[in-house]
Formats: C-alpha cells, sequence, structure tokens
C-alpha cells in the first residue's frame, strides 16, 4: 500500500502546483469564472453551416421553376397579344362604323326639293314659270300625283366603280323600300361588286334614256314607263335600275319590222344572255339574288318582256 501513496501523494502534488500557476498567469480567473464574464464569446451559439442538401434542387426542380417562368413569360405575350388583337378589332370596328355612317337615308331637305322639283319630280303649270330653270316635268293643276315629298327619301351609299374605286352615290326612292336598298347596297359593297355611276336622274334632266346610255344606276323618277302612258314604278320610287346599258329592257317584237325593241340603243348585243360578259345580272348575280331575297321582282323574269336592269317592289 505504501508503495502507491508516495507516486500519488506525487502527482496530486503536482496537479496542485500547476493549478496554483494557471491561477497566476489568467490574472486570477478560473474557465468557470471567464465564461461568466464574457458570455457573448462562451455561451454563443455557432453560426450553422450551409446544408448542401437543403440548398441543391433537383433536375425536376429546376425543370418545374422553369416552366413556371416560361408559362409566365407565354401568359404575358398572350396578353400582349389579347391586347393588339382587341386593337385591330377596335380598329375594324372603327373602320365599319366609318363605313356603316356613309350609308343612310333621310327626308327630303328643302334644297333636295328645290332640285327635283321640275325634273325628276313634275311641277304644275303654275308653278313653273317661277322656277329658275326650264322645267321639263310639268303636269296639269288637276293632275293628283301619285307621290308626295313626305313618301320619298334620300339615300346616301358607296360603291365601287369599274375602276375598283370607291364613289359616293345618290339615290331618291320610296319611303317602304329605303331600307331594302340600304342593307343590299352595303352588302353589294362589302362584296366589291362593281357598279359604274349611282346618280341622280337629275343630272340627266329627267332623261332616262340619256342616263341609260351613261350606264347610270337610278331609282326615282315620275315618268311613264317607255312607249305607254303608264306610269312606271320609278314614278313611285319603288323600282331601281342596275347598270342598264349591260342589261337592257327588251320588248319582243315591238321593234321595226317586227323586231324587238330594245333600249337603251347600242346595248343590242347585251339583250343576248347565252354569253357571258362583265356587268351581266342573272340569277345567280349577287345583285338580284339580294334584291329578291328582300322582296323585290325582278324584271329578267317577266314574260311578255325582259327588263334586266330592273328590280322594283310593290309597298303599302
Amino acid at each position: 500500500m505504501d508503495k502507491w501513496l508516495k507516486p500519488f501523494g506525487f502527482l496530486l502534488a503536482l496537479v496542485l502546483i500547476c493549478s496554483a500557476l494557471v491561477r497566476v498567469f489568467s490574472a486570477g480567473q478560473t474557465l468557470s469564472e471567464y465564461a461568466d464574464s464574457n458570455p457573448e464569446i462562451a455561451y454563443a451559439s455557432p453560426e450553422p453551416s450551409p446544408d448542401p442538401v437543403a440548398e441543391s434542387v433537383s433536375p425536376a426542380e429546376m425543370k418545374t421553376a422553369t416552366d413556371a417562368e416560361s408559362e409566365t413569360e407565354v401568359d404575358d405575350e398572350a396578353e400582349i397579344q389579347t391586347d393588339a388583337e382587341a386593337e385591330t378589332q377596335e380598329d375594324v370596328e372603327a373602320d365599319t362604323d366609318g363605313i356603316v355612317k356613309d350609308f343612310y337615308y333621310e327626308p327630303l331637305s328643302q334644297e333636295l326639293i328645290t332640285r327635283i322639283t321640275g325634273i325628276s319630280y313634275p311641277v304644275s303649270q303654275e308653278a313653273a314659270p317661277a322656277l329658275s330653270f326650264q322645267a321639263v316635268n310639268i303636269v296639269s293643276e288637276e293632275e293628283e300625283l301619285a307621290v308626295s315629298y313626305e313618301d320619298l327619301r334620300y339615300l346616301s351609299v358607296l360603291y365601287y366603280d369599274f375602276n375598283g374605286e370607291i364613289q359616293t352615290g345618290e339615290l331618291i326612292c320610296n319611303k317602304g323600300i329605303a331600307q331594302d336598298l340600304l342593307e343590299i347596297f352595303y352588302e353589294l359593297f362589302l362584296n366589291e361588286y362593281q357598279i359604274e355611276k349611282i346618280r341622280l336622274i337629275d343630272e340627266y334632266d329627267g332623261d332616262d334614256t340619256a342616263s341609260m346610255l351613261d350606264n347610270n344606276t337610278s331609282c326615282f323618277n315620275y315618268r311613264v314607263v317607255d312607249g305607254t302612258d303608264s306610269l312606271s314604278k320609278h314614278a313611285l320610287g319603288c323600282a331601281i335600275d342596275i347598270n342598264p346599258f349591260y342589261n337592257p329592257y327588251v320588248v319582243f317584237g315591238k321593234g321595226e319590222k317586227g323586231q324587238n325593241y330594245i333600249s337603251p340603243a347600242g346595248s343590242e348585243q347585251y339583250a343576248d344572255r347565252s354569253w357571258d360578259f362583265p356587268y351581266k345580272i342573272d340569277e345567280d348575280d349577287l345583285c338580284c339574288r339580294l334584291f329578291k331575297t328582300h322582296g323585290f321582282t325582278w324584271g329578267g323574269n317577266w314574260n311578255s318582256c325582259k327588263d334586266y336592269q330592273h328590280f322594283q317592289k310593290v309597298v303599302d
């Protein structure tokens, strides 16, 4: 036992001596005392090290993120495209509105009444001398007119001429067919159907033959049927002639030497409907189909004569 006590005692003495030396060189602080006096160092939690597993992104997650970004970009592009389409649609609607504004009808203005009285609209013998021009359409005081100014409407339409250029046309018609004509000419315009001229017959001094020779499309003209004493449907404003030179008026066996009477003169070749030529009106022609859809009768379907230019409608 004495044999082990001596080494143990020596070791204990050595520990005590070292402990004393530590107190001296550490300004008299133990480790516990040092920790208590420097808590921000001794008791501070260490900064966590980056977790490579937590920060890593799988290829699938990267693809999902990329797809989400792509979808966002696509959505943005779609919105931009939708906005552009909306603006384009607005432009189209604006253009259409502009076109529609050029298609209208209205009661005859006093200026227009003055313009047509004594030409396409008759004037009485008593009132004729007061006009500023030589009247060409005069009726007796006793004659009761079949139509009044109030029964008529002025129409403004757009159309494509034979050069494919847009023109403004004028028509006077019965109020009973004003809406029909407006819709028909609007459809013809949208389909770029070509009409050479649409002018009031008054520009031809009320001369229907002169108007047809100039291939003018016209409606109201208070006159009789050519070669008769009966009022034409044109006198009521219920008939219209389209491209008349290429679609003449033909009366069988009423010409010289029993030949067919064809008007206007010079359009005889177009009385032969067996061959195709420009501006020909037939059953398949858009113009003919539109007028028939609106309840008009086509002169090309008549039996005793053929009036290929002519469409008329009975109104109340």
